[in-house]
């Protein structure tokens, strides 16, 4: 009897255990099953948002203008506050933007719809006079002479065809008619290309053509001849890269002015090379681009690299030690580390990615703001600040900043945190706040130092002509190329950044750079040394 009861009661605690393990096994897969289900959901979510990118990319307003309805620019306060103290900053942080938004100035008046601007007074100008003929300059009452009593004048544009021409250099030779000794002859006007027939001005308007207006080779042979002349396009690309060996110590001397700078902006961004030793066609190369100097004076230069690994910015900042503003990539942190540079973030860069995610963001959600926009709004306040201080000197900027933007950053950080771990890290939103968390001592570090701008903008804008050629003439053929690519473009955009002629500076330094001697002084080509003696 005991014995039965014994073999029943562990039989009773063998089915309890498997029970148990049953259900430790269901909770598990139930558990296994929510994770995956997790992970498909957010994988769903990740595809649709890249899919409405897409379209938005597509189809959608090339801008980075944010939308937010005029009611939530005052931010809804519930969707956002955290605790006594960041309702206390927001209070003072609106008290501040108060100050900011009235000061801001207005904006400009738009010119009226259908109007007619003015043509510039600079333009030269030809005068047609319009004669009333004789037989009707007499009074039709009394017969009597007319006079003139003023004038109406109209003006309209008017435009001289491209002509070409050859220019003939007849170099007279002298010698005596006696003994038939010592000929002497004029000597050879120095040229840019020696051994071409492309004059400076041909080879600037060429240049232009490609690396301003964006006009492939191709294209510029066949303008040529319509104009009855045969100018084969590698007639054209030897010219081009011949002209950027000949700029190399111009270059130089525009690096050293750079390297003097208190701030530097660098930005790279790629490029195909069809033949590179030991290179596939399609492999990426990569143009790097630096911008720094005073204002008016002011240098931008490309330089061509195969890499984009973190020894490019070493070799082209040498040792340098001042100020440097980039994006997030973080090729740029060797060199920041062995010179001990100051290096400053961009806001644009961390703003974008809230546009991407204010695009791809739940829609419905009525008298709410969502994450993307209140993160918006409170960099458009940092904006509204950095306008009203963009006169001042580094000095008053960097008090407006503590006064203004600081308790905005101090405001941003609190939602940061709160927000950072509630939502997907594989989402546009999650992307942009992991951006902004991995950036931010970066992207404060203008708050310390009034030189520091607020974004990565000046590189940006000049790098962009370099974008838009490319979508044109789609890839240089050899390394070659793209280095005498970048010296071009280094002067057309320090001649734009100066606030000149791209073609006229060209045409200068063509005429000039080869009737320099060795002894030279080649700043003298210098975009602000030129402007000098430009006429009033």
């Amino acid at each position: 009897m005991t014995s039965s009861a014994s073999h029943t009661a562990d039989t009773v605690d063998q089915l309890q255990r498997k029970l148990v393990a049953a259900k430790a096994e269901n909770d598990r897969l139930l558990a296994l099953m929510a994770k995956k289900e997790a992970q498909w959901e957010a994988a769903k979510q990740s595809l649709f948002e890249q899919l409405k990118l897409a379209i938005e990319g597509r189809f959608g307003p090339s801008t980075e203008k944010y939308r937010i309805e005029q009611g939530d620019l005052l931010i809804n306060e519930a969707e956002v506050a955290v605790d006594e103290e960041a309702a206390a900053v927001d209070d003072e942080t609106a008290a501040a933007d108060e100050e900011v938004d009235t000061e801001t100035p207005a904006p400009r008046k738009r010119r009226t719809r259908g109007g007619r601007l003015a043509l510039p007074p600079e333009l030269p100008r030809v005068e047609v006079v319009h004669e009333l003929p004789e037989d009707v300059r007499y009074c039709e009452e009394d017969g009597t002479e007319l006079k003139v009593i003023g004038q109406e004048v109209s003006e309209e544009l008017h435009v001289v065809p491209a002509r070409i021409e050859v220019i003939r250099h007849v170099r007279l030779k002298y010698g005596c008619p006696a003994c038939e000794e010592g000929v002497q002859i004029a000597p050879a006007p120095a040229k840019l290309l020696p051994k071409s027939n492309a004059s400076a001005t041909l080879l600037a308007y060429v240049a232009t053509a490609k690396y301003q207006d964006a006009l492939p080779l191709y294209r510029q042979s066949q303008i040529f001849a319509r104009h009855g002349a045969d100018i084969p396009r590698n007639t054209l690309a030897r010219w081009m890269v011949q002209t950027g060996g000949r700029l190399s110590p111009l270059i130089e001397a525009l690096r050293r002015h750079l390297l003097q700078a208190a701030l530097i902006h660098m930005d790279e961004t790629t490029l195909q090379v069809n033949v590179e030793a030991d290179r596939k066609a399609s492999a990426p190369s990569y143009m790097w681009l630096q911008r720094g100097g005073p204002p008016g004076q002011q240098v931008v230069l490309f330089d061509y690299d195969a890499s984009r690994a973190g020894r490019v910015p070493v070799r082209l900042l040498g040792d340098y030690a001042g100020r440097l503003v980039t994006d997030g990539y973080e090729g740029y942190a060797e060199v920041v580390r062995r010179n001990g540079i100051t290096h400053a973030g961009c806001w644009a860069h961390a703003r974008r990615k809230f546009v991407e995610a204010q695009k791809v963001q739940p829609k419905g959600k009525t008298g709410k703001t969502g994450k993307a926009d209140w993160a918006l709004n409170l960099i458009r306040k940092l904006y509204a600040v950095e306008t009203q201080a963009k006169l001042f000197d580094p000095e008053a900027r960097q008090t407006l900043r503590e006064q203004k933007s600081r308790p905005l950053i101090t405001q941003l950080r609190t939602w940061l945190d709160k927000s950072v771990n509630q939502v997907l890290p594989k989402s546009a939103l999650g992307k942009a706040l992991h951006y902004l968390d991995g950036q931010w001592q970066r992207l404060t570090r203008f708050l310390d130092d009034g030189m520091i701008p607020l974004d990565n903008n000046p590189a940006e804008n000049a790098i962009r002509p370099f974008v838009v050629g490319r979508k044109n003439w789609l890839f240089s053929h050899t390394p070659s190329g793209a280095h005498a690519s970048a010296s071009i473009y280094s002067l057309i955009e320090t001649a734009k950044a100066n606030g000149l002629s791209p073609y006229e500076y060209l045409q200068f330094v063509f005429e000039t750079l080869p009737r320099l001697g060795e002894d030279d002084d080649l700043d003298t080509l210098l975009p602000w040394h030129w402007k000098d003696t430009l006429p009033g």
